[in-house]
């Protein structure tokens, strides 16, 4: 009677168990959720680059980098610091900063637009995109 529990429990433990496989064919892209999903990429993307170029800003101005190139357009062109200084000034920084989020958001979001329309046109040609998914 041992064998036979012994033969059981290794037949059991030699048994894989099967994986389920799915496929799919994506034949279709919503214009809009298409549309929204850019949006908010470019979103992210402009919100990461206004916060980068506040703090690269914050520590080229703590280190004084701003200065020593003041000094050296100074020492070259004998023009005052004040000019430069007031051009690479945060109010005028973080305006560039934001008019180039607008611009990365407007562009992203058509980007995404026009990628969802090519690719709903190419799939009559292409048939789609297949996906296998398993369940491993």
């Amino acid at each position: 009677m041992s064998s036979s529990v012994a033969e059981r429990l290794a037949r059991k433990t030699a048994k894989r168990p099967t994986s389920k496989q799915v496929r799919l064919k994506l034949v279709y892209v919503d214009f809009w959720s298409a549309v929204k999903v850019s949006f908010l990429a470019g979103l992210a993307l402009a919100i990461i680059g206004i916060v980068a170029t506040f703090l690269l800003w914050t520590v080229l101005t703590q280190t004084g980098v701003f200065k020593q190139i003041a000094e050296l357009f100074q020492s070259i062109g004998g023009q005052s610091q004040s000019g430069l200084l007031d051009a690479v000034g945060l109010g005028n920084v973080m305006s560039f900063a934001i008019i180039v989020g607008i611009l990365d958001l407007i562009v992203v979001t058509a980007l995404g637009a026009v990628v969802a329309l090519l690719y709903n046109l190419s799939v009559k040609i292409t048939g789609g995109l297949l996906v296998g998914f398993t369940n491993n």
